[in-house]
C-alpha cells in the first residue's frame, strides 16, 4: 500500500503532464454536480407531491446519506490507494469480476443519460432567448446539441488536462448566477415564512380533516430521484483518481466539493419554498428557478438565472464527457471491457470509448426529439443507473472495515458509522426509485452481459466464473424480459 502523498502511478498511458491537481480535481466534482440539478429540483420536487416538510426531510436524508457515500470513497481512497479506477475497482474488488463490470457498465450508462439530459435543458434554456431552440428537444436543438457533443469530443482528444482546466473556468461562471439568486432572495425579502409554512406536511386547506394528498413517506421518496440527480458527480474525483497527481488529493478534493455543494443545495431549497407555493412551483417551466428569480426581482432575474444554466450545463457536459468515457477506458485496462475501450492516444484520451459514447448519446438525442419530458425522463433513467455503483461503493467499504477487524486492525468507531450509513443509504435509494424505475434499469444492464462475454471470449476464459454470477446475469434479463412484456 502506497503512501498518501506519494504520486500516483496511474495509467501507463497517461503523461505526467497530463495528471490533474487537488484544485482541479475539485473544479471537476463541483462542475460535474452542479449541472442542471439545483435550477430544476425544486419544481421537480414539487410537481411529484413533495411538500415543503418533506421536501426537507429528503433533502436531510439526502445529505447524511450521500455524506456517508462520500465518506465511504474517502476511506476506500485512503485503505486501498492501490485501487485506482473508483467505483469499478471497488465492486470488483468486493464481489468479483462480473459484478464489478456492472458496476462500471451502470456508472458509464448513467453518464450517457446525463449528458442527454443536460444536452436537452441546455438548449431549453438557450430557447428563452431564441425562441427557434423550443423546450429544448425539437429538431433544430438535436442537430445543435450533436455539434456541441462531437466538438467536445474534439476538445477532450486534445488531452484531459486542457479540458480540466476549461472546466475550472465554467465552474466559476456557473457560480456567479447561484449567489445571485440567494443574495437577491434575501435581500429583497421575497422570503415570506407564512408561504413556507403554509400547507407544510401537503394537507389540503380546504378540507376539514386535513388529509394528506400523498402519504409523507411516498413524498419523501418522490423527492430521492431530485436529490440523487442533484449530487451526481460528487465521486468525481474517486472516478479519475488514476489521473491525480497524488492519492491524498482524491480524498480531501472529495470531500472539500461535496461540503460546499450541499450549502448551495440547502440555501437555495430553503429560499425557493419561502418564496412561492407548492402548487405555483410545480406548474413553472425549465429551468424553475429563473422563474422563482422573477418573481423576486422582475425579468433580469429570469435571464441570469438562463446564462447560468447555459454555463453551469457546459462545464456539465464537458466533466461527465470525459467521466464517461473513462470509466469503461480504465475497466478495460484492468481487461474487463473488450479490448477496443482500452485504445488511447499520445494525450491519454480513451479514443474508441469516447467516440462510442457519445456516439450513444448522439442517438438519445434523436429519441429525445419523441418525448415530451425529455430532461426529466432521462434524468430519472440517469439516477437510478447510478444508484447500484454507489450501493456496491458503499458496501465494499462496510466490508473492508468488518475484514479489518477480524484481522485485529483496530478500527475508529467513524469507520463503522460511515460504513453502515453509505450502505443503508444505498439500500434506501434503490428502495425509494419504484418498481418501475428498477424494471428499466434492468433493461439497461442487460446489454452489458454481452459486452463482459465478448470481453473474456478475447482473452479466452469462461464467461462466468461462479454459479452466482451466473444467476445474476439470468436475474437480470428475466427482469428486463418482464418489464418489455409489462409495456407491449
Amino acid at each position: 500500500m502506497s503512501d498518501s502523498n506519494t504520486p500516483l502511478s496511474g495509467p501507463t498511458s497517461v503523461p505526467e503532464e497530463e495528471k490533474l491537481s487537488f484544485t482541479k480535481l475539485t473544479a471537476m466534482i463541483i462542475g460535474s454536480t452542479i449541472g442542471g440539478g439545483i435550477f430544476t429540483t425544486a419544481g421537480d420536487m414539487a410537481s411529484s407531491g413533495a411538500h415543503t416538510g418533506s421536501v426537507l426531510i429528503g433533502w436531510a436524508i439526502a445529505g447524511i446519506g450521500m455524506f456517508g457515500l462520500m465518506m465511504c470513497f474517502f476511506g476506500l481512497n485512503k485503505a486501498r490507494p492501490d485501487l485506482t479506477n473508483g467505483v469499478y475497482s471497488y465492486a470488483r474488488e468486493g464481489f468479483g469480476e462480473f459484478v464489478g463490470f456492472n458496476s462500471a457498465w451502470g456508472y458509464w450508462v448513467s453518464a450517457l443519460l446525463c449528458n442527454v439530459s443536460y444536452t436537452t435543458l441546455l438548449f431549453g434554456a438557450l430557447g428563452y432567448f431564441f425562441p427557434i431552440f423550443g423546450s429544448g428537444n425539437n429538431i433544430v436543438s438535436i442537430i445543435c446539441a450533436s455539434v456541441l457533443i462531437w466538438l467536445l469530443n474534439w476538445l477532450i482528444l486534445r488531452g484531459v488536462q486542457g479540458a480540466a482546466f476549461l472546466n475550472i473556468i465554467t465552474t466559476v461562471s456557473k457560480l456567479i448566477p447561484i449567489l445571485v439568486f440567494i443574495v437577491a432572495v434575501i435581500f429583497v425579502r421575497a422570503f415570506d415564512p407564512d408561504i413556507f409554512f403554509d400547507n407544510f406536511w401537503g394537507t389540503d386547506a380546504a378540507s376539514a380533516n386535513q388529509t394528506l394528498r400523498l402519504p409523507l413517506l411516498d413524498q419523501v421518496k418522490a423527492t430521492t430521484a431530485a436529490t440523487v440527480w442533484s449530487f451526481i458527480g460528487v465521486e468525481g474525483a474517486v472516478v479519475l483518481s488514476a489521473r491525480a497527481r497524488r492519492t491524498s488529493d482524491v480524498g480531501r478534493a472529495s470531500l472539500t466539493g461535496f461540503l460546499g455543494i450541499l450549502a448551495i443545495y440547502v440555501m437555495v431549497a430553503v429560499l425557493s419554498m419561502g418564496v412561492m407555493t407548492t402548487e405555483e412551483l410545480s406548474a413553472l417551466e425549465n429551468p424553475q428557478m429563473a422563474g422563482i428569480l422573477e418573481s423576486c426581482v422582475g425579468p433580469w432575474g429570469a435571464w441570469i438565472v438562463n446564462i447560468g444554466v447555459i454555463l453551469s450545463l457546459a462545464g456539465a457536459l464537458l466533466g461527465w464527457t470525459i467521466l464517461a468515457a473513462d470509466c469503461p477506458y480504465s475497466a478495460a485496462q484492468q481487461g474487463v471491457f473488450t479490448k477496443a475501450f482500452a485504445r488511447s492516444n499520445d494525450k491519454g484520451s480513451p479514443t474508441f470509448s469516447l467516440f462510442l459514447t457519445n456516439g450513444i448519446v448522439q442517438f438519445f438525442l434523436i429519441v429525445s426529439y419523441f418525448s415530451d419530458s425529455a430532461y426529466q425522463v432521462f434524468y430519472y433513467m440517469s439516477a437510478t443507473m447510478i444508484m447500484v455503483p454507489y450501493l456496491l461503493s458503499a458496501l465494499y467499504y462496510l466490508k473492508v472495515v468488518v475484514q479489518s477487524s477480524r484481522d485485529g486492525t483496530r478500527q475508529n468507531i467513524t469507520s463503522w458509522v460511515f460504513a453502515v450509513l453509505g450502505s443503508i443509504y444505498g439500500v434506501w435509494m434503490l428502495y425509494s426509485s419504484g418498481l418501475d424505475q428498477l424494471l428499466i434499469s434492468t433493461v439497461l444492464y442487460v446489454p452489458g452481459i454481452a459486452v463482459f462475454a465478448w470481453g473474456k471470449r478475447e482473452r479466452s476464459e469462461k464467461v462466468f466464473r461462479y454459479s452466482y454470477e451466473l444467476i445474476i446475469a439470468a436475474v437480470l434479463v428475466i427482469l428486463a424480459a418482464l418489464y418489455v412484456i409489462r409495456i407491449v
